[in-house]
C-alpha cells in the first residue's frame, strides 16, 4: 500500500455521490451525466456488491464496483485510480471477493491501451480469455467518444500466487516471421509456433483525439490478429514495455 493511501468500501451516500463525480472526471463526462450514477451505485451496493474508494488522505484518488457473478466468481463493472494506486484498488477488490468465496473475477478493458494490458496481464497475472467485439456500441464519454469500442475480457485468479513483473523475452518475438502490417507501416503481428506477438498503438487516446481514423485502422487492424488467435486457442497472456502482446496456447491446443 503506498504511504498516506487508505482503500475502504463505500455505502453512504455522500461517498458514493463523490465516487460517480470521480468517474465523471476520469472519463470526461459533466457531473450531471456521469458514466455510473450515485443512485446506480447505491442500488448494486445494496443487491450485495462492492464499491471500493482509494483515499490519499482526504482526497480520492480511485474507485472501483465490483458485483457478484455465478460458480464462485465476481465482476468488476469499473475501476479506475490515480497513477501508482490501481494495485492497491484491485487488491482490494480481490480481498473482497476472495472473502466471499470466489475463486476468480472478471473485467473487460480497451485491447488497444496498452498500459491497462501490461497492467492486468502483467502486474496482476491475469489471462485475457475472449474479444469482444463493438462491445458497448457507440460511446459519446470524451474517452472513447468516435470509436468503436471493442472490450477484451480478462480472468482474474484470486487465488493465484501474488505476480511480479519478470524479463521481457523479445528475442523470440523479434526473430518471429512478420504476418500482417500495421497502420503506421511497421510490423502489426508476428507469429511463431507457440505464440502470436500483436502491437498496439502508443497511446490510442491520443491518437483518437488527434486522428480519428487513424485510430480506427488500429482498431480494425488489431481486432484482425485477435479473432484470428482466439478462435486456434490463444489467449492473451502477456504485453510488454514496448506495445507488444503475447498470446500463447497451451500444450493441449498447440
Amino acid at each position: 500500500m503506498t504511504a498516506g493511501v487508505t482503500v475502504r468500501t463505500v455505502h453512504d451516500v455522500a461517498g458514493l455521490a463523490a465516487v460517480a463525480d470521480y468517474f465523471s472526471d476520469v472519463w470526461h463526462t459533466p457531473r450531471t451525466a456521469p458514466p455510473y450514477p450515485a443512485e446506480v451505485l447505491h442500488s448494486l451496493v445494496h443487491a450485495g456488491g462492492a464499491v471500493h474508494a482509494a483515499y490519499d488522505g482526504q482526497r480520492l484518488a480511485g474507485a472501483s464496483v465490483a458485483v457478484l457473478g455465478p460458480e464462485r466468481s465476481t465482476y468488476s463493472l469499473v475501476a479506475a485510480a490515480d497513477r501508482g494506486l490501481g494495485h492497491a484498488v484491485k487488491r482490494a477488490q480481490g480481498a473482497w471477493a476472495a472473502g466471499l468465496g470466489a475463486g476468480s473475477m472478471r473485467w473487460t478493458f480497451d485491447p488497444l491501451v496498452g498500459r491497462n494490458a501490461r497492467f492486468n496481464l502483467v502486474k496482476l497475472g491475469a489471462t485475457g480469455t475472449e474479444y469482444l467485439v463493438d462491445f458497448y456500441g457507440p460511446m459519446t464519454d470524451g474517452v472513447n467518444d468516435g470509436d468503436e469500442s471493442d472490450r477484451l475480457t480478462v480472468s482474474w485468479d484470486l487465488t493465484a500466487p501474488t505476480t511480479s513483473y519478470g524479463p521481457e523475452g523479445t528475442r523470440e518475438r523479434d526473430l518471429a516471421p512478420a504476418v500482417r502490417t500495421a497502420p503506421d507501416g511497421g510490423v502489426l503481428a508476428r507469429r511463431g509456433r507457440r505464440h502470436v506477438w500483436c502491437r498496439v498503438p502508443d497511446d490510442i487516446v491520443a491518437l483518437r483525439a488527434a486522428d480519428p481514423a487513424s485510430a480506427l485502422r488500429w482498431r480494425h487492424a488489431v481486432r484482425e490478429v485477435f479473432l484470428e488467435a482466439f478462435a486456434e486457442g490463444f489467449r492473451a497472456t502477456g504485453m510488454s514495455r514496448d506495445g507488444w502482446y503475447t498470446l500463447a496456447r497451451t500444450e493441449e491446443d498447440a
